[in-house]
């Protein structure tokens, strides 16, 4: 026989002789050996000395559970709750079956038949007097039944309720922090398993809340199952006499009630206190601290009433007068304090000098990329006052830097004092590229574009897709997600809409650093790929408009190591940006078209009508001798709109197959007025995908 632990001691690991028995961890085995105890102690006789130990621990139990209540933040904190409810449950009916039975055998021997800790029960909490027992342990009983545990259950249906009514919202909520860069996907993944175990645990606290009150009517009709039972055994059994048996069992009965109705009462009200607490950064303790202490004037309103009532004939003078003495110097000490703290002298920045000579330091460069807030918004930034727009747009330039394949400039945030309160603009090099209006303390629940039941609200766009939106109270958050809004709040707003912005002028964000960082961070992963290609073979000139030439279509620059290597095919032959852009457009072809169709063997395209298709050849083809007429460039654009508007509302991609010589020119024409048309030559569509026609522009009707 041998025996081995794993890496961490958790799993034991037995070999007898030819047989391997793994035994599972042990926290793992403490809830079954417990249940299984439990069952033994119905069972099997209990001699007094190990009931005192068992009803000790039930009792600490108790306290341990309601003290863990007490110091959890989140509810979730303390998911197994429901099932510790059951566990406990379940102990305290196996001692009240041990009990009774070491009550009802050995009762007419004297009040410690059941142990020291029923007797001790018995005579310190009632006196030993069974009829005062009776009382204390009925108000027990319907403190625990009706109030606690009802309100209890009450609070954890409705929060059941709520849980899955908004399930939906909630998580259309973490897809828009998703997208906008703010979370990452197993940040994601995490949050949509919190809303699912939230909608779970509720539900079991509803569920086992009915524990309690079946634990209660239990208790009542062991009370008198025991009183009846013992009276009759000990009359009957044992000769003894009324007073006697009602001294011995009745007093028993109670006190077995009682040790069992205590800790049923303090579980109850940690039930109550996990279901009814709100979410916050703090525990249940803090909040109340802080909550009630935070207005000194209620304390000095109080201690005025408390001295009142004391001044009254016949009131115990002493007790009010020193509770009232004792809330007027809190509310003094209070209120105190928040002057000092108001009056606090803030640290002074020294003054500039005046008439300075002009130095380099006077000249400030232009921000790559500005955001400029009005004063309502300064709060987004500062973390001292739980502003998180920083970390948001973190996240932004994250989620670009991965999707579009290069690490944008850092966001410089000022103030300006210019723009509305609520305003923000988005600026890039000192041009404003975007501006939208905030709201904080207020949430925007954006319209997916399906939605007819109305919300009250300000109604406004999105700023960043210009989807109808309304900015709604807090308060109804619920209500709007249950409706199937989107809701987000002010920072994902502006986090969102920087994010759009920034896609749409990729181009321009790529400088000659960016491109210099972009090679350097290539030469980590092949080193002489980019050193022979760049600057020996093109210039970093050349690289850089090349990069932007794609940017400026859509196209990302993840792929770093292929651009680079046709750049190398076919810089030998040519410096011009244009045709290795074109070079490159083709190797990269099938991301391209995965791009913009997802992964379809066939592609439904729009096309131009041969005569039109030849026309505007001769017109943008390199080399081409006439220009195109302003009407045929103006049928071009409603056409082309009209088109992607069709194939947007089939639910196709909108792309537009025209021949590689004036693919380039076409595409700067259309992109001024149909942004989201995206163009394509023959050359880029790979031997593994087919053509179909959806749309074809000329075409007469």
């Amino acid at each position: 026989m041998s025996s081995q632990t794993g890496s961490r001691g958790a799993t034991v690991v037995l070999q007898l002789g030819t047989v391997t028995l793994r035994l599972p961890p042990w926290q793992s085995l403490a809830v079954p050996l417990i249940i299984m105890a439990t069952l033994a102690m119905m069972i099997l006789p209990l001699p007094p000395l190990l009931l005192d130990l068992l009803f000790s621990f039930n009792i600490a139990l108790a306290v341990v559970v309601l003290m863990v209540s007490a110091y959890t933040v989140k509810p979730l904190d303390f998911a197994v709750f429901p099932s510790v409810l059951l566990v406990t449950t379940l102990m305290r009916l196996s001692l009240n079956v041990a009990s009774s039975r070491a009550v009802l055998l050995h009762g007419h021997t004297g009040t410690d038949a059941a142990g020291k800790v029923i007797e001790s029960f018995a005579h310190f909490l009632i006196g030993g007097n069974f009829a005062v027992g009776i009382i204390v342990f009925a108000i027990v009983t319907v403190i625990n039944f009706m109030v606690v545990t009802k309100g209890a259950g009450r609070i954890a249906e409705v929060s059941a309720r709520f849980a899955l009514d908004a399930m939906p919202g909630k998580q259309m909520a973490i897809d828009a922090d998703l997208n906008t860069g703010a979370i990452d996907q197993d940040e994601a993944r995490r949050r949509r398993a919190e809303v699912g175990q939230e909608a779970d645990f509720f539900g079991s606290m509803d569920g086992a809340s009915k524990f309690v009150r079946g634990d209660a009517i239990a208790a009542i009709l062991i009370l008198f199952i025991n009183v009846l039972g013992g009276i009759a055994i000990g009359l009957m059994q044992h000769n003894l006499t009324l007073s006697q048996a009602a001294n011995n069992y009745v007093l028993l009965a109670i006190g077995d009630a009682l040790v069992a109705q205590v800790p049923s009462l303090v579980i109850s009200v940690a039930a109550a206190l996990i279901v009814a607490r709100v979410s916050s950064e703090d525990d249940v303790g803090s909040q109340v601290t802080k909550q009630l202490l935070s207005m000194p004037r209620a304390l000095g309103l109080t201690a005025g009433v408390v001295a009142l009532l004391g001044m009254v004939p016949g009131m115990p003078h002493f007790s009010f007068l020193m509770l009232a003495g004792g809330c007027g110097y809190a509310a003094y000490w209070l209120s105190e304090r928040e002057r000092l703290k108001a009056q606090a002298p803030a640290e002074v920045a020294e003054p500039a000098p005046v008439n300075g000579e002009a130095s380099w330091d006077d000249v400030t460069l232009v921000d790559p990329l500005g955001l400029e807030v009005g004063y309502r918004l300064i709060a987004l930034v500062d973390k001292e006052q739980g502003g998180d727009l920083l970390a948001r747009i973190k996240g932004v330039r994250k989620k670009f830097a991965a999707e579009v394949g290069f690490l944008p400039p850092a966001v410089h945030i000022r103030d300006n004092l210019e723009l509305r309160p609520s305003v923000y603009r988005v600026t890039l090099k000192g041009v404003m590229v975007g501006e939208g209006e905030a709201y904080p303390g207020m949430l925007m629940a954006i319209n997916p574009g399906h939605i007819t039941q109305p919300i009250p609200g300000n109604r406004t766009t999105d700023p960043a897709f210009g989807l109808p939106a309304t900015w709604i109270e807090e308060r109804n958050r619920d209500l709007a997600m249950t409706a199937g809004y989107t809701v987000v709040d002010c920072a994902t707003v502006i986090a969102t809409h920087l994010h759009h912005l920034m896609q749409m002028h990729a181009a321009r964000l790529m400088g000659r650093a960016e491109a210099q960082q972009l090679l350097e961070h290539l030469a980590k992963h092949a080193p002489k790929l980019g050193e022979d290609v760049v600057p020996k073979l093109i210039s970093v000139a050349v690289f850089q408009r090349v990069l932007q030439n794609l940017l400026d279509e859509s196209v990302n620059v993840r792929d770093l190591r292929g651009i680079v290597e046709t750049l190398a095919e076919h810089g030998v032959r040519s410096q011009d940006p244009d045709e290795l852009t074109r070079e490159v457009r083709i190797a990269l072809a099938p991301s391209i078209v995965q791009q913009i169709f997802g992964p379809v063997r066939e592609l439904s395209v729009i096309a131009f009508e041969p005569g039109l298709e030849n026309l505007l050849v001769q017109a943008l083809a390199p080399g081409a001798t006439s220009a195109l007429e302003p009407g045929v460039a103006e049928y071009l654009m409603n056409s082309a709109a009209e088109s992607v508007q069709v194939q947007e509302e089939a639910g196709v991609a909108a792309c537009l197959l025209v021949p590689d010589r004036i693919r380039a020119p076409l595409a700067r024409l259309l992109k001024k007025g149909v942004p989201r048309l995206r163009v394509l030559g023959h050359a880029e569509i790979p031997e593994t995908q087919s053509i179909r026609i959806g749309r074809v522009i000329g075409e007469t009707k």
